[in-house]
């Protein structure tokens, strides 16, 4: 776990400041520079993409963590790498060709009456889709290096700042909000052009025009992962596609928020994951179960003692720092945040569940087990938000339920076909550590009068800092107390050593 946690750590900062930025640019910049109506349909456009870059990508970005540590010569890897680069477009060109119908499907389909402003902006939503299916295939090609921090940083920071960028351009007048989205779109554009560059530093192969021996194995694993990756963006973004056909565009700004803010959480798993993705897959190939089954469990219980400490400091705080917003729509969302961040969290605890089952030899069920939580998110969604109104807070109930039921079919499955699990002795001491100081200070806020900067109120802000670094010192003396991870032990350790120095 060393190369893991090294580089999960450094990826866990970018992460983390990606989600400080992101933090300010949607609860201080986008409300007040570019406006609820502008921001909803943001958040619409960039969640239509990300339904349609899986479909364009033709999962190439997972065949090549797949597949290349199979590949025993360099010739080999080449030829396997020269093949992929062009795969993207099988689908991105045919798809831009006939964008005309699917620009009419979505605005009769999924935008109601209040929101038809939309049509002259969704053919970003293909732009912004193409260049992430590039950028995601770069990405993954340094992956396989083990080399995952310049790329991370594109990932999770380019985008952030380039849009805090942007909101501070409207502000000033440089441009108009509904020049946002063109400007944003070339980001994403630049981003995958920067990405494919550091691809190449990072290994560049000798191009070879053929393909691999074992294509038609390619070809298969590929069908099957750009169905199950479609299904998997649906449970993902369908939600905030569904808000324009009922309600106004601004009520996906509005949920946005709550989302954004609960999932904060998963930052630890996303920067894990990036690495832990090629470690697999390495351990597969060379059938090493024990190293396999090594990564779950240590994978599981970091993650799960990193995001409940981050589940228990957002939710104790999300009532405080709604006061913050400038719109009382934005308020109210403390169920949604605590549905989504507890959805994020029982993932989390799942480890490199998906990893293994995506990497081996029965990544096939990875398509039934996506459509089936894609159908089942859209039937509860369908049902909770237009047939039992239950509003943002059913979309969100939505898929909470759909994850933890997902979550206990993936890990009955791992354990059923490599007799492995999660669980160390040390789990459920965990669990009891997070309920414990979630309900101890869910309720309780200090009493503090109102402090003003500038006619504004700065005591939600106190309220938060101070609350915070109470819950994390006794969370970590908790975990300290209880020797719940070794790694975690060692990395304090690192850090006592070096700030002694």
């Amino acid at each position: 776990m060393g190369i893991v946690l090294k580089q999960s750590f450094r990826n866990t900062i970018i992460i983390y400041s990606a989600f400080l930025i992101g933090g300010i640019n949607t609860i201080v910049f986008y409300p007040r520079f570019l406006g609820k109506d502008f921001y909803g349909m943001v958040v619409f456009l960039l969640s239509a993409s990300n339904l349609i870059m899986p479909l364009t990508a033709f999962g190439i970005q997972y065949t090549i963590v797949k597949f290349f540590s199979s590949y025993k010569t360099k010739r080999e890897q080449d030829i396997f790498l020269s093949s992929v680069l062009f795969v993207p477009l099988l689908i991105a060109l045919p798809l831009g060709y006939f964008w005309d119908y699917m620009h009419d499907w979505i605005m009769n389909s999924l935008v109601n009456e209040d929101n038809k402003h939309i049509k002259d902006y969704t053919f970003y939503i293909y732009l912004v889709a193409v260049a992430c299916a590039y950028f995601e295939l770069f990405y993954s090609w340094t992956k396989v290096q083990l080399q995952t921090v310049f790329g991370n940083i594109l990932k999770e920071l380019w985008n952030r700042v380039v849009i805090m960028i942007l909101l501070v351009a409207v502000f000033f007048k440089v441009f108009l909000p509904k020049e946002f989205v063109f400007y944003l779109t070339l980001a994403y554009i630049l981003r995958a052009i920067v990405m494919m560059g550091h691809a190449f530093y990072t290994y560049l192969p000798k191009f070879y025009f053929k393909l691999p021996s074992n294509y038609l194995e390619i070809f298969k694993y590929s069908f099957y992962i750009i169905l199950a990756g479609s299904a998997g963006a649906i449970l993902i973004d369908i939600d905030k596609v569904m808000i324009p056909g009922k309600d106004v565009i601004e009520e996906a700004a509005y949920y946005s928020v709550a989302v954004f803010i609960g999932s904060f959480i998963e930052a630890p798993s996303r920067a894990m994951t990036q690495i832990l993705q090629p470690l697999t897959s390495k351990s597969l190939n060379a059938f090493d179960t024990k190293e396999v089954e090594s990564l779950y469990k240590k994978s599981s219980i970091n993650l799960f003692l990193v995001g409940g400490l981050f589940f228990i400091l957002v939710n104790c705080g999300v009532h405080e720092l709604f006061k913050l917003m400038p719109d009382k729509g934005y308020s109210g969302g403390e169920l949604v945040v605590l549905m989504i961040s507890l959805a994020k969290l029982t993932s989390m605890f799942l480890g490199s569940n998906g990893a293994i089952i995506s990497n081996s030899n029965f990544y096939k069920i990875t398509m039934p087990l996506a459509v089936g939580s894609s159908l089942f998110v859209y039937y509860l969604n369908t049902l909770f938000y237009f047939d039992m109104e239950l509003g943002t807070d059913g979309l969100a109930l939505a898929t909470l339920t759909t994850i933890f039921i997902f979550n206990l079919i993936k890990l009955w499955f791992v354990n059923y076909k490599f007799s492995i699990t999660p669980f160390t002795p040390k789990s459920f001491q965990l669990f009891l550590v997070i309920v414990g100081i979630f309900s101890m200070f869910y309720f309780w806020n200090f009493s503090l009068p109102v402090i003003k900067v500038a006619h504004f109120s700065i005591t939600p802000i106190v309220n938060i800092v101070l609350k915070s670094i109470l819950i994390t010192i006794v969370y970590v003396f908790l975990i300290l107390k209880l020797k719940i991870s070794n790694e975690f032990d060692k990395l304090l350790q690192r850090f006592y050593k070096w700030q002694s120095k």
